[in-house]
């Protein structure tokens, strides 16, 4: 990553300038900033009791390390987190606590989907003041037309190992064996799991290297860790029984596209595929957005030529908005964020001056069991949308989905009709509380 000559200077001009200003860079200078930036041989800091460890103990000696301000530790380390610490084991290391963050609900959002059927009261953990208020809108404005139709299209979780041999030769070996072998994967990668099903097996060959896409289901779980799980008892079994051993291999090679945006998002599907649509009148449009469905489809694809020109994967407005608050609250990997938010948003004008709306997701990491949902707040937010717990995953999903198409009418409708501007300084520029945390002047 380049940069410009002239950022460069500037910051080399700053970097090089003496404590003294007005002196010219000079070798002492040098030197104070090459013992400023050296690596430092003294001892350490004190090293933080690790592991899974939750006794009080073991919290305290935490905190007594980090020598931090009583109200400090009283902020994370309140009483009701203290007495709820060991349903934190299973989801985290060198526990110190917890961070509240503010919930919000929109809604209702009515979705008609194949697996979600009703109204939805969505529960939104963010910070961004007009978050909610945004999505809430758009929910409310999707339910006064009828519902979004939401269809769950694919699903399918991928882990992808890499395989290093000494030439091509070597290569085709060991593909033909892979190939052929493909029923001891599946019973090995099964014999792990009890929900977790290895349906496909996609190959990619680059020079004497191989990657072998596994893609599982994984019921109503993210997946992520089963599937990790299931593909390392299939490379145990290689290694036990190939003819062709590699120089060497990894669980994951980076092929799968975990937790990033790749391109291969529209090719596949990880998480659960899911589209969502809905066609609002124009006089709803005209009433509740104060825009007409022209403006809205003008915006679209001005917006779809800007993310054209910046390289962006997907056309869309701001899905990370809505998922990251989705998935907080209700406990599910918020770094999978950074693929679930891959999708493509579409507006038209209908023959009859309608606005049809759609979005299509490939890539949405969600359950309704295993990691943090489970967790008191995350549970009690599932509980709220009525879908904690087993058998709920793919409605989760199309909600998921539903949400996502609000917030793209709700936040283009704000850039259509000029509100976009006046919403932000109404609801995130009003006077900053004060923290119950700071003692008030006198």
């Amino acid at each position: 990553m380049s940069t410009h000559y002239r950022h460069a200077s500037e910051y080399l001009e700053c970097l090089l300038q003496p404590q003294l200003d007005g002196l010219p860079p000079s070798q002492t200078n040098l030197e104070q900033l090459k013992q400023q930036l050296a690596a430092k041989q003294t001892h350490p800091s004190p090293k933080i009791p690790g592991g899974s460890r939750l006794t009080p103990e073991t919290i305290a000696r935490r905190w007594q390390i980090l020598q931090a301000k009583p109200m400090t530790q009283a902020a994370l380390a309140d009483a009701q987190t203290l007495q709820q610490m060991e349903c934190y084991r299973r989801n985290i290391e060198n526990f110190i606590g917890t961070v509240k963050v503010p919930v919000g609900v929109a809604g209702p959002l009515r979705v008609n989907g194949l697996f979600a059927q009703g109204d939805y009261y969505i529960p939104l953990a963010t910070t961004e003041a007009a978050l909610v208020a945004s999505y809430h809108r758009g929910s409310q404005l999707i339910s006064e037309a009828g519902g979004c139709t939401a269809v769950l299209l694919n699903e399918g979780v991928s882990r992808a190992p890499g395989f290093a041999f000494c030439n091509l030769a070597e290569v085709g070996q060991f593909m033909v064996w892979a190939i052929a072998h493909q029923p001891q994967f599946k019973q090995c990668a099964e014999s792990t799991t009890r929900y977790g099903k290895l349906t496909d097996l996609r190959i990619t060959v680059e020079g004497n290297h191989v990657y072998l896409d596994f893609q599982f289901t994984t019921g109503d779980a993210a997946g992520q860790n089963m599937a990790t799980i299931a593909t390392q008892a299939i490379l145990d079994y290689i290694q036990a029984h190939s003819p062709i051993q590699p120089q060497y291999s990894f669980v994951e090679a980076n092929l799968s596209g975990d937790k990033k945006a790749s391109a291969q998002s529209f090719l596949s599907v990880r998480g659960k595929k899911v589209t969502a649509e809905v066609t609002l009148p124009a006089d709803l449009v005209q009433k509740r957005l104060h825009t007409t469905p022209k403006q809205m489809v003008n915006y679209w694809q001005m917006s779809a030529i800007g993310g054209t020109l910046t390289g962006t994967i997907g056309i869309q407005g701001h899905y990370a908005n809505g998922l990251a608050a989705l998935y907080i609250a209700c406990g599910q990997d918020a770094a999978c964020v950074a693929e679930s938010a891959v999708g493509v948003t579409r507006f038209e004008v209908t023959e009859t001056g309608a606005l049809y709306a759609a979005v299509t997701l490939p890539n949405l990491i969600v359950g309704t069991v295993g990691g943090g949902t489970s967790l008191p707040s995350q549970q009690a937010c599932l509980e709220i949308l009525g879908l904690a717990g087993a058998g709920n995953a793919k409605a989760f999903a199309e909600v998921g989905a539903g949400l996502l198409l609000a917030g793209e009418l709700s936040i283009i409708g704000a850039l259509c009709s000029g509100e976009f501007t006046r919403a932000h300084q109404r609801l995130a520029r009003g006077k900053a509380a004060q923290s119950v945390a700071q003692p008030k002047e006198t």
